[in-house]
């Protein structure tokens, strides 16, 4: 591996544990010490955990910490296509970490609620501390009805994210540094919006890296492979919703863009999701 290229896996895997650590954590307080905190509130800290990662890493490796990013942008960015894997591997390492650090400093809550909620790890009721990491849909959903709320709030995603980083797009290429910001607002609002019927995973690595540190962990099949067997819902549905969102940009939104509005193409500065390869 090239210096560049390991420079921009560490950029992921630190970019996804930031996401993973701020949100995980979040969510650890509101149920294992009952932190009041509503849905927007929660999707909100989630947003800005995703603003917090563009700003620290965007400018070495774009900051797609989301590999339905990586490969939507391979596909229709031109990304490089080796760089794909060691991008997704590191950001699911780095969910991986998020997800253990979040579990060592509450472990002694987790001991606390698992006690006096007479909690055993592993079992189904388990699902209740498994869900502080990743996400579950909620009990009225098949996982067909999830897969198609996930492949939905993804493709939104990505909608918004090629829009802030499109250099044909005259309303941003002069206020790239609005980018962060207009992508975890993105997220919070597809949390508060949906965010109750899924969890908005949005990102497979988001949610396979915490669930399988949940199995390491004791959570066992309700880590993996989930109640089920849900847990290929959030990483199928997110890449190919990033997919559909992409499709649906270029075709219904892009193709109109002047080619007189390009401007010279390149990292976008603090925007996230670099283009550039």
């Amino acid at each position: 591996m090239d210096k560049k290229l390991r420079g921009e896996c560490l950029s992921e895997f630190l970019g996804t544990f930031i996401l993973i650590f701020v949100g995980c954590g979040t969510v650890a307080g509101l149920v294992l010490n009952k932190v009041d905190l509503g849905q927007w509130e929660l999707s909100l800290i989630w947003g800005l955990a995703v603003t917090m990662a563009i700003f620290v890493t965007g400018a070495v490796s774009g900051t797609h910490i989301n590999p339905a990013v990586t490969i939507t942008l391979a596909v229709f960015r031109g990304f490089p296509a080796r760089k794909v894997v060691p991008y997704i591997l590191a950001q699911v390492v780095g969910a991986f970490a998020g997800a253990a650090l979040v579990y060592g400093l509450y472990r002694k809550a987790f001991e606390q609620f698992e006690q006096a909620g007479n909690i055993v790890r592993g079992a189904a009721e388990s699902v209740k501390t498994a869900g502080i990491f990743s996400t579950y849909p909620a009990p009225f959903l098949t996982n067909l009805d999830a897969f198609f709320v996930e492949f939905c709030i993804t493709a939104l995603l990505l909608i918004v994210i090629l829009a802030v980083t499109d250099d044909r797009n005259p309303l941003f290429v002069p206020l790239q540094n609005v980018g962060p910001f207009i992508i975890g607002l993105t997220v919070a609002m597809i949390g508060g919006s949906f965010g109750n019927l899924t969890g908005f995973a949005l990102n497979p690595a988001r949610d396979f890296g915490p669930k399988l540190f949940a199995w390491v962990a004791g959570w066992d099949s309700i880590g993996l492979p989930g109640p089920a067997g849900y847990a290929w819902v959030p990483v199928v549905a997110p890449i190919l919703g990033g997919l559909a969102g992409a499709l649906i940009y270029d075709l219904m939104v892009r193709r109109y863009l002047a080619a007189s509005q390009r401007v010279p193409s390149g990292p976008a500065k603090g925007s996230g999701s670099d283009i550039s390869g």
